[in-house]
């Protein structure tokens, strides 16, 4: 498990890592590299006042008024996306053992918010626990497979006597 957590404020190339059954994990925070607005991404961004649309804000009292706050909650969230305020970013563990990186790309998840107004990144270091056995699980895999070649690879060839003479 993760103890050390991503920041408040991350930046791409953050990195938090852990120590789990031998392996080290480190997950990195990667920008995203699809170029859509939060309200491309995202249906019901924009508040509706239409019960059939995405976006409805619900029935109930003073519906204008929690109308009028959401549309200027949308705007601020779209005008602090564009400021470059927060982005979307992807989360990539990787999985090493004794410094030798097994996995470069172990497990990942995308289109996470990242700086997200009044948020404070906890939830990328939820991410990262969550992917984590996914990691572990491809490590194991590459590390079996390298345990499988290695016999192989240390067994010497016909044509080389087995004393060592060349």
């Amino acid at each position: 498990m993760f103890t050390e957590r991503f920041a408040s404020f991350v930046c791409p190339g953050d990195v938090i890592t852990c120590q789990t059954e031998g392996f080290t994990v480190s997950a990195r925070i990667i920008p995203d590299d699809c170029p859509d607005a939060p309200d491309q991404r995202q249906d019901g961004f924009w508040p509706s006042l239409y019960k059939d649309a995405p976006g409805f804000i619900g029935p109930g009292n003073n519906f204008r008024a929690r109308f009028s706050k959401a549309q200027a909650e949308a705007e601020a969230i779209m005008a602090g996306w564009r400021k470059g305020e927060w982005f979307y970013c992807g989360i990539v563990l990787s999985v090493s053992l004794d410094g030798v990186e097994l996995a470069p790309h172990a497990a990942s998840l995308f289109g996470l918010e990242a700086n997200y107004p009044e948020t404070d990144n906890s939830y990328l270091t939820e991410v990262a626990a969550n992917l984590l056995p996914d990691a572990l699980a491809a490590g194991r895999e590459v590390l079996a497979r390298l345990t499988a070649l290695a016999p192989a690879a240390l067994a010497p060839t016909q044509k080389e006597p087995r004393d060592g003479r060349v």
